[in-house]
């Protein structure tokens, strides 16, 4: 692991000294090495899923490890869209002359070296690499053993992309050894990682934030929330819960938990549960829930706070939006959370009072998300609230640093 940060401390001043036109004909040639092997990368990916498969492991995670031809595209086109954004290095924030005549600015600057700790889902692999490139720093990833295969061969191809523009192959590593032992040392790296961003389930971040002497960005968990109010449209209300839990159920934005006021739930709880019926979706409820719907099942405690990743779902009646933003900011996890209302002073009310990295007014929580925001990809969705929240792209990947312009003046 020592060697492979030392490595990576080389690339990463290599890299801080490319221009953009560099980076952007590096990032380019790398989306097309991806598409032209889109049938080795699909062949590698089969493994993992096989692999998967014979574990039990659940479908809604399968899907997050599964690469098709869309995926290898949408992979390739968010490269070609960090190719096209503005590149933030070298930006000068600000300029001010003191009164000594010391000219004092800050300047946009690379990180230096990413460390990110994943699990699944190999399209990271690439977004990784895309916004860590253009932003003049290097990266070492660390994924889990499910999505080695993949992994492995999705880095290879970008390698193959950056060789084509005389770049180094070290601007990406990857820890080939899967042990746990490894995720170990590199949250020990401190000397050759600037930042250490993990992204996984909740004892993974958890470790990571506790036992890192790396500084850490932590990308939580997703408890997300949608909150049907009194003046809901209720067929607004079921097309949003229903994509928001079932577009894709085994990813940090999807909707765990319903809460729906009083005054609505009648109307659109049976509407609810007949449309995630269509999809096998198990609701577990509060009595008041199980009363309108006898096929509702009761919730235990633990279902309030609950990250399913699963065809489950939780929902809650309350009387107030008072009592339905206390409820969500008692159990959310800071991802995000969506009210269907036709009150605009309740929309705005709930954006104010409830803390999370991404608050929505009628629509789908399953928005948060780089490519969906403009970034082109990211690195992951940050819910604590120093330096970055929300979906990180290319400004959460820089780091600032003053630079100061005199003629002579001294202290």
């Amino acid at each position: 692991m020592e060697t492979l940060g030392k490595r990576a401390r080389v690339a990463s001043r290599e890299s801080a000294g490319l221009g953009t036109d560099e980076k952007n004909r590096g990032l380019l040639a790398v989306a097309d090495e991806l598409c032209s092997q889109s049938v080795y990368l699909l062949g590698e990916n089969a493994k993992d899923i096989q692999a998967a498969e014979k574990k039990g492991v659940k479908k809604a995670l399968i899907d997050r490890l599964r690469l098709t031809e869309k995926r290898i595209e949408d992979m390739a086109e968010g490269l070609r869209q960090i190719a096209g954004l503005e590149d933030p290095v070298g930006e000068v924030l600000e300029m001010k002359k003191r009164p000594n005549g010391l000219r004092i600015g800050r300047k946009r600057v690379p990180l230096g070296v990413v460390g990110i700790i994943y699990e699944s889902r190999p399209n990271v692999t690439a977004d990784a690499f895309g916004l860590c490139f253009k932003t003049g720093n290097a990266v070492i990833l660390r994924g889990g053993s499910d999505a080695i295969c993949s992994n492995l061969a999705i880095v290879r191809t970008i390698k193959a992309g950056l060789r084509k523009e005389k770049l180094s192959q070290d601007l990406i590593l990857l820890v080939e050894d899967t042990g746990r032992e490894t995720v170990q040392q590199m949250m020990k790296l401190h000397d050759y990682i600037d930042v250490l961003i993990p992204r996984g389930g909740a004892g993974l971040i958890a470790n990571v934030v506790e036992n890192s002497t790396v500084p850490v960005i932590e990308t939580g968990t997703g408890n997300c929330h949608v909150f049907v109010d009194e003046s809901a449209d209720v067929e607004m209300a079921v097309d949003i819960i229903e994509n928001a839990k079932t577009q894709r159920m085994g990813v940090c934005n999807a909707c765990e938990s319903l809460v729906v006021h009083e005054k609505i739930a009648g109307n659109v709880v049976p509407k609810i549960v007949e449309r995630l019926k269509l999809h096998q979706v198990e609701i577990r409820g509060d009595e008041r829930a199980q009363k309108i719907m006898t096929e509702i099942t009761p919730a235990r405690e633990e279902d309030w706070g609950m990250e399913y990743l699963d065809a489950m779902i939780s929902l809650k009646i309350v009387d107030s939006i008072e009592e339905a933003i206390a409820h969500i900011n008692q159990y959310n996890t800071g991802h995000s959370e969506s009210i269907i209302t036709k009150d605009y002073d309740h929309a705005l009310k709930f954006q104010d009072e409830v803390d999370a990295a991404a608050v929505y007014v009628n629509a789908s929580t399953r928005f948060t998300d780089g490519f969906e925001f403009g970034f082109g990809a990211e690195i992951g969705i940050s819910t604590q609230k120093l330096h970055a929240r929300g979906p990180m792209g290319l400004l959460a990947l820089t780091t600032t640093k003053y630079i100061i312009f005199g003629n002579g003046q001294i202290r």
